[in-house]
């Protein structure tokens, strides 16, 4: 009799009564929200980080997460100004405050390099294509400057994380 209950339960999803079927899900035909993943032009490369032992100015207190960022050489796809020709890599670091905030800055950023937002290929001024910044902003310098890629910054966490999110990256 249990076999003759579950025969009748996958009865009812044969009979349309079930879960949506994949290919309408996946057309947007179900009712319901979801966020469309956008992916940038960034090239393949590697983000890892690290805590160092040191506070940044404006956080007192905090350990520094160093981020780094490596880029080989290589070529350019569809995405890039120059399709076919090669580009140059980079290698860069960045700093975020250890703490709460920081951290989460740090899940968001990591959540756009493998959407591939964090970086992009332009020309240069001398005319050579190379790994650069896209538009998400980080602080490359960690000691007080007067230039905006250091610190101290009360509004970078605010402003990092808002730029993020208008990038569906939350």
């Amino acid at each position: 009799m249990g076999a003759q209950q579950d025969k009748m339960y996958c009865t009812r999803y044969l009979d349309g009564q079930g879960p949506p079927a994949l290919i309408d899900q996946a057309n947007g035909d179900v009712k319901g929200s979801y966020a469309e993943v956008s992916e940038g032009s960034q090239p393949e490369g590697q983000m890892t980080w690290v805590i160092l032992h040191r506070d940044l100015p404006g956080y007192t207190g905090d350990n520094t997460i160093q981020i780094n960022y490596v880029f080989a050489d290589g070529i350019q796809t569809d995405k890039h100004p120059n399709p076919g020709q090669t580009f140059l890599g980079m290698r860069t670091l960045a700093y975020l405050p250890d703490n709460r905030d920081g951290r989460r800055i740090l899940g968001l950023l990591n959540k756009a390099f493998y959407q591939r937002l964090v970086f992009t290929v332009a020309t240069n001024e001398n005319g050579e294509d190379m790994v650069t910044w896209a538009d998400i902003p980080h602080k490359t310098t960690p000691d007080a400057g007067k230039d905006s890629d250091s610190y101290p910054d009360p509004d970078y966490l605010k402003t990092a994380r808002k730029i993020l999110k208008d990038k569906g990256i939350e």
